[in-house]
């Protein structure tokens, strides 16, 4: 992995939001909107997670592998990529990326285990394939910055790395996977944004250490307005059910699997 994140892929790969909430026309043509779009990939990401758990991986290989399926729907669309078969690959792909190795075959078995939807379920093989498709979909590139590392040495800095503050502050960054914040923004700009709103929450007076920093706060304030628009929205804590029962919804408009 790259040492620093100005001179990496990732940072070269940044997008503006208005690139990302993009429908592919493949995909736009089988009735998908903006808001299916989000809440396929919203569901995805929670797909992954719970895949993580079956097979024990650390957060860190969840958070890259949520990152390479929203990088190959930047440029990939869902009637080619089966977001079904992309989410296990992407977490195959990610345990390799963060030398967690998962075996394929141990990830196919859970799912025929634990799955109870056959349009979820895949091949070994099919697996592999989906693999070499989604290195080309992203140009191999597998550097992904997460904003975790940023948050334990700032979180020291302002002297709020308690167990409450660090809790509460590691739980907003892993739903900020739910949204497509990581290709748009820096990773510790996210960080700084779930400090922002953690202090609020918890009534900390951070101001005059945010000075300090010498950071855009238009930015991290408009950072923290979205994960809070996106709590809103879907209500804390999240409702997975109904968000999977909307996605899948959605997803029988691609027909991709009988």
């Amino acid at each position: 992995m790259a040492a620093n994140f100005w001179t990496s892929s990732h940072f070269k790969q940044l997008l503006d939001q208005e690139e990302v909430d993009v429908v592919n026309p493949l995909d736009k043509g089988k009735g998908i909107t903006l808001e299916d779009f989000k809440l396929i990939k919203m569901h995805m990401a929670n797909y992954i997670g719970k895949l993580a758990t079956y097979v024990k991986v650390r957060q860190r290989v969840v958070a890259t592998a949520v990152t390479y399926m929203r990088r190959v729907y930047t440029r990939k669309s869902m009637v080619e990529y089966d977001p079904r078969l992309v989410a296990p690959t992407c977490l195959y792909l990610a345990s390799k990326a963060e030398e967690s190795t998962v075996q394929a075959r141990l990830l196919v078995f859970y799912i025929k285990k634990q799955i109870p939807d056959d349009k979820y379920k895949y091949e070994i093989k099919d697996i592999l394939e989906m693999e070499m498709k989604i290195l080309e979909a992203i140009n191999y590139y597998l550097v992904v910055f997460h904003p975790y590392r940023s948050l334990s040495q700032l979180l020291q800095d302002a002297g709020l790395n308690d167990i409450t503050m660090t809790q509460l502050t590691w739980g907003i960054v892993n739903d900020t996977y739910k949204m497509d914040l990581i290709l748009v923004h820096p990773p510790h700009l996210i960080a700084l944004a779930c400090i922002y709103i953690a202090s609020v929450l918890r009534d900390k007076d951070t101001t005059s250490w945010f000075e300090e920093l010498r950071v855009d706060m238009n930015v991290v304030k408009n950072i923290s307005m979205e994960i809070l628009d996106f709590y809103e929205n879907h209500h804390k804590p999240i409702n997975e059910d109904r968000i999977s029962a909307a996605a899948n919804a959605a997803l029988s408009k691609l027909a991709l699997k009988p």
